[in-house]
């Protein structure tokens, strides 16, 4: 038998979803929750909030990315007075 890994310690069965949707959005507030079929993760489901700050984190991690490599681009940098701006 294979292992699986879940990435959350919340989990609900796709059963209970199917019965009742608004159980899994309401149980997604504090974390997020793997939805199993047949004991394996079919999906995750997250808060708008969760999900947002999600977002959030990943364009920081792309700008952070751009901007180490327009430091590493070898171009001089230039210096700027605030006052002449």
């Amino acid at each position: 038998m294979a292992t699986i890994e879940i990435l959350t310690d919340r989990i609900m069965p796709i059963s209970d979803v199917k019965k009742n949707p608004m159980s899994l959005a309401e149980s997604t507030k504090e974390k997020a929750v793997a939805v199993l079929n047949r004991n394996k993760p079919v999906m995750y489901c997250l808060s708008p909030e969760a999900f947002e700050s999600m977002l959030d984190q990943i364009e920081d991690a792309k700008l952070a990315k751009l901007a180490l490599e327009r430091l590493n681009d070898g171009q001089k940098s230039v210096s700027v007075d605030l006052d002449e701006l």
